[in-house]
């Protein structure tokens, strides 16, 4: 394969790690520079690519989180008190209680368990039509739409929340009734071009959560989803790759997992003294220029 196509992985990689986690869409971005530098392969491997090298980005949240994540630990590091409020009298439940005070970080646990919920809606609705969706809603007219609308919400809501004090800034208080419903919001990002960051952090944020612990979240969630539309993407090609498209699978993923170390980072940071609205016009700007150039060129074409 010629040096230039290995500069494209390189940069699909660098666009793939910056665009997952800032919520400016990482489909907008993608179709625009496949527009523009596109990788000469054939469209099931590129779609393949695309989902795969998705996993670099969630490594880079693993990484990151990793403590805040994993929920076991030996006995020795037992707490002192019992995560338990009212130890059971029950035999059988006393003995679990005991071997989960043991072996658990139960708030972890319970971490985990809410993430589950909030991934049942897009699990649900999205394994029964993605199908159709990409057949009839991966244009760059839905794409730019959504970028458009999405980006006048994140205006609209930071000038809505500016007078509102979050009454959750941490994990732990998110209920579960929360957590089913920004699992809801983050449906709406089976809509090509709406970024799943980008609907979890506007419901979260509407939901009552502070600007950090929507973005958290949000983090957190894309681990099961993306590793699980990763898995079903592999499965539904096979494992019929070429050496070279190995290398190519793997070189994004490493570029996207760098790049997205700094992303999170950066992201972090960055809203503990600003709000979302700079990527609401930033998604503004990149949704007419899309609808712009695609519009443009359609007509030229006819």
């Amino acid at each position: 394969m010629e040096f230039i196509e290995w500069l494209k992985v390189v940069l699909l990689g660098i666009v793939e790690g910056i665009t997952e986690w800032l919520p400016i869409s990482s489909t907008g971005h993608m179709i625009l520079v496949n527009e523009i530098f596109p990788l000469n392969v054939d469209a099931d491997f590129m779609n393949v690519f695309e989902v795969v090298i998705q996993l670099g980005a969630i490594l880079a949240v693993v990484v990151i989180y990793f403590w805040d994540l994993w929920p076991f630990h030996t006995k020795a590091k037992r707490r002192e008190r019992s995560y338990f409020a009212n130890p059971s009298d029950v035999p059988a439940l006393a003995k679990f209680q005991n071997f989960a005070d043991n072996y658990f970080y139960m708030d972890k646990i319970v971490m985990w368990l809410k993430i589950a919920v909030s991934c049942l809606p897009a699990a649900v609705i999205g394994l029964l039509f993605n199908d159709w969706i990409e057949a009839h809603l991966m244009n760059y007219v839905v794409v730019a739409l959504m970028l458009i609308i999405y980006g006048v919400l994140f205006i609209v809501i930071e000038n809505y929340n500016k007078t509102r004090k979050p009454r959750m800034r941490k994990i732990r208080d998110i209920d579960w009734k929360t957590a089913l419903l920004i699992g809801v919001f983050q449906l709406l990002s089976i809509i090509p071009g709406t970024s799943r960051s980008g609907a979890t952090i506007i419901g979260g944020i509407l939901l009552g959560t502070s600007r950090e612990l929507a973005a958290e979240y949000t983090f957190f969630l894309a681990i099961p989803v993306m590793f699980g539309a990763s898995l079903l993407k592999i499965l539904s090609h096979g494992f019929s790759f070429t050496g070279v498209e190995v290398g190519m699978l793997v070189l994004g993923m490493a570029v996207a997992f760098v790049v997205s170390v700094f992303a999170i980072k950066f992201l972090m940071k960055y809203i503990k003294k600003h709000d979302f609205k700079v990527f609401g016009w930033y998604r503004i700007v990149l949704g007419a220029i899309v609808l712009i150039y695609f519009g443009v060129k359609t007509l030229v074409l006819n």
